[in-house]
């Protein structure tokens, strides 16, 4: 099947754009040493390389939960293997609920300290990867410091996705995703750094924290295109390397990772007023829990407390108390995935506006088909979407 893929304008999206947007080019420049293993008509994406990565996750598992893994005809929707020390293993795979167990024995001491050596040293975050892959382990330790636990979580250099913000993205505007956990957010920052570096020709540099977007090693993954990466010692120094990427390497782009502190936050604000685009993702789920949150609301222009005038509160209809948006947006776009083909896309001021004075905003539903076809509903009621 051939990914295909339309455009819709908006009212609040310039019209005179031209979009050269060819989905068959873009997998053609993925020449880049992948390979195609597979597409997936259910996610609608090309998966690369899978075969080869899939065995490289392999390496650090126990040898009897090779056959279990590979002989599932769902195998391209794995998401995670999970061993808990004293538990049964899990394999966890999109759009299941629960997680199919391997075998009927319990994960020891020694299947935790094999993987432990095979992975090698773990960061202060309790994450690792396996070299050349996108591959990410999480460790769980017990108080006195032992792994008692992995998370195994399989990364793909997956394609088929850019199309649903391609037109966004040459409007040269920042953007932020957010969505729950294993939704597709990294996926789609990998996607977004090879097209912004090869395909639109901008100096991109990621600043990759826990080696998600390229992978783990000092070669990045060829997932991310040209686009140069940044690796971040230590989680709580993201910030600053954010800052130093933008001093010593004059990028035209920051493609940066799951922002979750306020000095994250801040370095964010401080890169957009240079004239710099971001792309980032936060933690949470809609545009009202980033509203919400005292820590992330800089993103969004942050929230203040304003008292009205008693004309202009008659005017409005409202207490003379409210919330306001106390600054512009360090994202021009706001996007909810909600789903891995179902996005809502907010221009962000004027969302968080119409939500600061109780009213529903207008967003664009972007989603698929089930001919995997890209569709722009524009001008849809917020409260009226999935």
């Amino acid at each position: 099947m051939v990914v295909t893929s339309c455009w819709c304008s908006s009212s609040w999206l310039p019209m005179s754009l031209p979009l050269p947007w060819n989905l068959k080019a873009a997998t053609t420049a993925l020449s880049l040493k992948m390979k195609c293993e597979a597409f997936s008509e259910g996610s609608c994406c090309l998966v690369h390389n899978d075969q080869d990565d899939m065995q490289a996750l392999l390496q650090i598992l126990p040898s009897d939960l090779h056959p279990s893994l590979l002989d599932q005809s769902n195998r391209s929707q794995l998401l995670e293997v999970v061993l808990d020390l004293g538990r049964l293993p899990e394999a966890r795979y999109l759009g299941n609920h629960g997680g199919h167990c391997l075998r009927n024995t319990e994960v020891t001491v020694k299947e935790l300290e094999y993987a432990e050596q095979a992975v090698g040293e773990f960061g202060k975050d309790n994450r690792a990867g396996i070299e050349g892959t996108l591959h990410r382990i999480s460790a769980i330790r017990s108080r006195k410091g032992h792994i008692v636990g992995l998370t195994c979580r399989v990364g793909r250099a997956i394609t088929g996705q850019i199309d649903m913000v391609y037109d966004l993205l040459q409007y040269g505007k920042s953007i932020l995703f957010v969505g729950r956990p294993g939704v597709g957010k990294t996926t789609v920052m990998r996607e977004i750094a090879r097209v912004l570096s090869e395909e639109l020709h901008k100096r991109v540099v990621v600043v990759d924290t826990s080696n998600e977007i390229g992978g783990d090693g000092n070669v990045p993954h060829a997932a991310i295109g040209g686009a140069r990466r940044m690796q971040v010692r230590e989680p709580s120094m993201q910030h600053r390397v954010m800052i130093e990427a933008v001093e010593n390497h004059m990028p035209e782009v920051i493609i940066v990772d799951e922002i979750g502190t306020e000095a994250e936050a801040h370095a964010c604000r401080s890169i957009a007023e240079r004239g710099i685009i971001l792309i980032g993702t936060a933690h949470g789920q809609k545009l009202e829990n980033i509203i919400k949150n005292p820590t992330l609301s800089d993103l969004i222009g942050g929230i203040e407390t304003v008292t009205l005038g008693d004309a202009e509160a008659r005017a409005r209809n409202c207490p003379k108390t409210v919330l306001e948006r106390k600054a512009p947006p360090t994202f021009d776009f706001l996007i909810e995935m909600r789903d891995r083909h179902y996005w809502l896309t907010h221009k962000t001021d004027k969302s968080v506006d119409m939500l600061l004075r109780g009213k529903s905003p207008q967003v664009e539903v972007r989603k698929k088909d089930e001919k995997c076809k890209t569709v722009i509903e524009k001008s849809k009621a917020y409260d009226k979407c999935l």
